[in-house]
């Protein structure tokens, strides 16, 4: 079966709100097929959510600045285990592609971070909708209305999304994976890290 035939907008969109759904307030978890590629998919959301979650604690004013800096290494990590679940996500998709040709439109983005976008925005969303029904606070109308903006981007890149899906899936288009090369968390590449000295020339 070919991967990318399972894959669709919808079904990432629904797979986002239900975890997020799941992980916040118990239920059923979402069921997803089997496959390296959901697996992955998976993978970055769950590292969206938890990097959201820590966004918030190192914005924190009440704590030492010792748990500002743990949080600041745990967002570190969750951001590296995104960014290679993007990775992971992208590189299935070649395997499903037909022949496609060199002259085939290249796409600017890759499927992988599309849908890293669908899962931000799918938190934002969540959240977004929680500040409308806030007993606390009396923000609501602009928060009903950012929300409706919220949803119409995710509509529109939901669009884009399934339009990349079906262009590779003709051979009219094609994007590259260029990996991330994220360096701050290696200490071959940062010299922070290791006993280096050397620094970057200016």
């Amino acid at each position: 079966m070919n991967p990318l035939d399972e894959l669709s907008a919808a079904a990432v969109t629904r797979f986002h709100s239900t975890l997020i759904e799941f992980l916040k307030h118990g239920g059923e978890a979402p069921v997803i097929p089997s496959t390296a590629l959901w697996q992955a998919i998976d993978q970055n959301h769950r590292c969206n959510i938890a990097l959201w979650d820590e966004e918030d604690q190192a914005h924190r004013r009440d704590v030492p600045d010792s748990a500002i800096a743990n949080s600041k290494r745990l967002i570190d990590g969750h951001n590296q285990r995104r960014n290679d679940a993007i990775e992971r996500i992208d590189e299935q998709v070649p395997n499903a592609w037909p022949n496609v040709p060199e002259t085939a439109r290249l796409h600017s983005e890759t499927i992988g971070a599309l849908i890293d976008r669908l899962s931000i925005l799918s938190l934002k969303i969540f959240h977004m909708d929680w500040q409308t029904r806030r007993a606390d606070a009396a923000h609501h109308a602009i928060s009903r209305e950012r929300l409706a903006r919220l949803q119409e981007q995710r509509s529109d890149l939901a669009s884009c999304l399934d339009e990349l899906i079906r262009g590779c899936l003709a051979g009219t288009l094609r994007f590259k994976v260029y990996r991330q090369f994220k360096m701050y968390n290696d200490p071959k590449f940062n010299p922070c890290l290791s006993d280096s000295s050397a620094k970057p020339s200016s």
